[in-house]
C-alpha cells in the first residue's frame, strides 16, 4: 500500500510535541488537502536553497502565511515567530528551493503528447525503427476509438525521431497505409517542425503532385518526381495539425490541457508558459483559470504574426488574474536543427535528400515581414519570444532588434531568444549589447547531439549548442528550457544536460561550454523569473516573494554530477500549497 513522504506534519498545539518535532524526533504524515488549508507552516529540517546570489546559500527554516514567504533564517528564531496555527513541516533532509520557472514550452501541446500515441524512442518511449512505430499506431488506435471519432477519424502519433529509427530516415505516406488506407493519420516529429501523413490524410488536404510548396513549408517529394512522399516540413505540418484537430469538442481540449499541467507540477514547475499560442488556446487558459482549474501559474505568448488582431485587442499584463496572464508575443524565425530546416549561414553537413550541398535551411519570413512584427511588438511594448535555431535566423533577429531599437529607444524590454542553438561568439555580443536574453535548448546535447555531430553540422559547430559557457563567461544571465512536448517537461534532465552535455552514447559535446549545478539551477528559478519580469516574486527565496517551492529527494548541489538526473521530485508548492506530492511504493 503506498503513502505519502514523510516532510508532512500535523498541525501540533501543545509547546513540548512542537519542540519535539523541531528537533527531529518521529513525525505523523498528513495528507495534502489539510496543509493546504492552513494560512501558515513552517518549512525547516533539510536543506533550504535559496537561489541568492553567485554561490549556495541556505537558510534553516522558512514560515509562510497566506502564500508568501514571511520569515526566512535560523530554526530557533522561526520557532519563536510560529503560532497555535503553524503547520509543521520537516524536510526530513530533503532539500527545499524555488518552484521550477518554465523558459519556454507549449503546455497545451504536452496534453496532446500525452493523448496520442506515444513514438517517441528511448528514454521517453520505445519506437526504435518503423515497424514499431506501425505497430504503436496501430495499438493506440484500438484503444482510442473515442479520440478517433472526435477528431472525425483522424490517427494521430507524435515524436518519430528519424534520427534514432534504425532506418535513419522519415517513415512515408505508403508506411502509414499500413496503419490505415481509410483513415487519414498524422504523426508527428519529435521537433515539431515536421510530420509525416498518409495518402488519406494528402487527399483531405488537397496535396497532389501539383501542388506547391507553402510559404515558409515544404512538401518533399518522392524522388525523382513531383509525388509527394507523406513528409512535410513547418508550414505544411501546422496547417495539416490545424485541420486534424477542426472538430475536436472543447471538453477533450480543456481534459488535455489540465492533464499536462499535471505532468509540470510533477516535475516541479511553478510557472509554466504557452509559447506561440493561437487565440483559442489563449482563451482555453482565461476560461481554466477564471473557473479555479489553473493550479500554477501560466504566461501565455500569442502567435506575433497570426494573433495581431487578438493582441491588439487584449494586450499584455504584468499581473495574473487567477494564475493566468499575457505576457508578449513569440515569432518563430526558423526551424529545427535536427529536423534541417533551421536556418544557418553555413551549409549542413550532409543535406536532406533532393538538396545540394550547399544547403543552409531556410527563413520562415522575409526581412520586412519580421521587422514589421517587431515594429509593432515595440511600439507596443509587448515582450518578444524569437525562436531561432540557425545562426542565420539569430543574424536576422538581432538585426530586426537593433533596427527597432534605433527607432524606439532603449528600454526594460527583456526579450529572448528562443533556443539560441547555434548562436555564434559575435551574436552573443551583440545580444549583450541590446539586452536579448538567451533561452538555451541544453538537452539537445543528450537528444541529438550525437546526430548534430555526424549528420547536421559536424564536431566543431556542434560542441557550441547551447554555448551557456559562452554567455556565462560574459556575465549574462540565460535560462534553460525543455520546449516540452519535444523533450517531456523533466525538470532534472534539463539541469542534467546543462550541467554535463554529455550526449547519448557517453560523448561530452563542448567542455568548455558546461556550467555548475549552481548555475543550472539558477537558469530554472532566479533568471526565468528575471526573464519573466516576476523577479519581485519569484526565483528566490526570500522575505515577501510568493511561497513557490519545489521539494527534491536530494540535494543537487552535493549529488555526483552524474547523478543529477535520476533526483525525485517529492513535492510542488504554489503559493503555500502542495499541489503535487509522490507517492511511495
Amino acid at each position: 500500500m503506498s503513502s505519502r513522504y514523510h516532510f508532512k506534519i500535523s498541525t501540533l498545539a501543545l509547546p513540548i510535541l512542537m519542540s519535539q518535532l523541531l528537533f527531529g524526533c518521529a513525525s505523523t504524515p498528513l495528507q495534502s488537502k489539510n496543509i493546504s488549508k492552513q494560512d501558515s507552516q513552517l518549512f525547516f529540517g533539510g536543506p533550504i536553497l535559496t537561489m541568492q546570489g553567485t554561490s549556495p546559500n541556505y537558510v534553516e527554516a522558512i514560515i509562510v502565511e497566506n502564500g508568501r514567504i514571511k520569515f526566512t533564517g535560523n530554526l530557533d528564531q522561526a520557532q519563536k515567530l510560529k503560532n497555535k496555527n503553524t503547520t509543521l513541516l520537516n524536510l526530513h533532509n530533503h532539500t527545499l528551493l524555488p518552484g521550477f520557472i518554465d523558459a519556454h514550452s507549449h503546455v497545451n501541446s504536452v496534453g496532446l503528447q500525452q493523448t496520442v500515441a506515444n513514438l517517441y524512442p528511448a528514454p521517453d518511449g520505445t519506437v526504435s525503427d518503423i515497424a514499431s512505430l506501425i505497430q504503436a499506431m496501430k495499438d493506440w488506435q484500438v484503444k482510442n476509438t473515442d479520440f478517433i471519432n472526435a477528431t472525425s477519424g483522424w490517427i494521430i502519433g507524435n515524436g518519430y525521431d528519424d534520427a534514432q529509427l534504425n532506418e535513419k530516415h522519415h517513415p512515408t505516406a505508403n508506411d502509414l497505409d499500413k496503419i490505415s488506407k481509410t483513415n487519414p493519420i498524422i504523426i508527428l516529429h519529435q521537433s515539431g517542425h515536421l510530420a509525416t501523413v498518409n495518402h488519406k490524410a494528402l487527399e483531405l488536404l488537397k496535396i497532389d503532385k501539383n501542388s506547391p510548396n507553402p510559404s515558409g513549408g515544404v512538401i518533399r517529394r518522392i524522388a525523382g518526381s513531383q509525388e509527394p512522399s507523406g513528409v512535410l516540413e513547418e508550414s505544411a505540418v501546422f496547417s495539416a495539425m490545424a485541420a486534424a484537430f477542426k472538430q475536436v469538442p472543447p471538453d477533450m481540449m480543456q481534459n488535455m490541457a489540465k492533464t499536462a499541467v499535471q505532468a509540470y507540477m510533477r516535475n516541479g514547475y511553478t510557472t509554466v508558459q504557452e509559447g506561440r499560442a493561437d487565440a483559442g488556446t489563449t482563451e482555453l487558459w482565461r476560461h481554466l483559470a477564471n473557473t479555479g482549474q489553473l493550479k500554477i501559474d501560466l504566461v501565455s505568448y500569442p502567435d506575433a504574426m497570426n494573433e495581431k488582431d487578438y493582441m491588439l485587442k487584449h494586450g499584455t499584463s504584468l499581473t495574473y488574474q487567477n494564475h493566468f496572464r499575457i505576457g508578449g508575443v513569440k515569432i518563430s524565425l526558423d526551424g529545427s536543427p535536427q529536423g534541417k530546416t533551421a536556418w544557418l549561414t553555413q551549409p549542413y553537413l550532409i543535406p536532406p535528400e533532393g538538396k545540394d550541398k550547399n544547403y543552409r535551411g531556410y527563413p520562415a519570413y522575409s526581412q520586412q515581414t519580421v521587422q514589421d512584427a517587431i515594429d509593432l511588438a515595440f511600439t507596443h511594448h509587448w515582450q518578444i519570444l524569437a525562436h531561432t535555431n540557425g545562426d542565420a535566423a539569430i543574424d536576422q533577429y538581432i538585426q530586426t532588434i537593433t533596427s527597432a531599437t534605433q527607432k524606439y529607444g532603449k528600454a526594460d524590454r527583456r526579450n529572448v531568444i528562443i533556443h539560441a542553438q547555434t548562436i555564434r561568439e559575435d551574436q552573443l555580443d551583440h545580444a549583450q549589447e541590446l539586452g536579448l536574453i538567451p533561452s538555451f535548448f541544453s538537452l539537445h546535447t543528450y537528444y541529438w547531439g550525437d546526430w548534430h555531430r555526424f549528420e547536421t553540422l559536424g564536431p566543431e559547430r556542434a560542441s557550441r549548442i547551447s554555448p551557456t559557457g559562452s554567455a556565462l563567461r560574459r556575465g549574462m544571465i540565460f535560462t534553460e528550457h525543455h520546449d516540452a512536448p519535444v523533450i517531456p517537461p523533466r525538470s532534472m534532465m534539463t539541469i542534467d544536460a546543462t550541467v554535463n552535455r554529455i550526449t547519448r552514447s557517453g560523448y561530452v559535446l563542448g567542455e568548455d561550454q558546461k556550467v555548475s549545478p549552481y548555475i543550472a539551477l539558477k537558469s530554472v528559478t532566479d533568471w526565468a523569473a528575471y526573464q519573466y519580469f516576476e523577479e519581485k516574486d519569484k526565483g528566490t527565496i526570500e522575505v515577501g516573494k510568493l511561497a513557490d517551492f519545489v521539494i527534491l529527494d536530494k540535494n543537487p548541489i552535493t549529488v555526483p554530477n552524474q547523478y543529477l538526473k535520476d533526483i525525485k521530485i517529492l513535492a510542488t508548492y504554489k503559493e503555500g500549497k502542495a499541489v503535487y506530492e509522490l507517492e511511495s511504493q
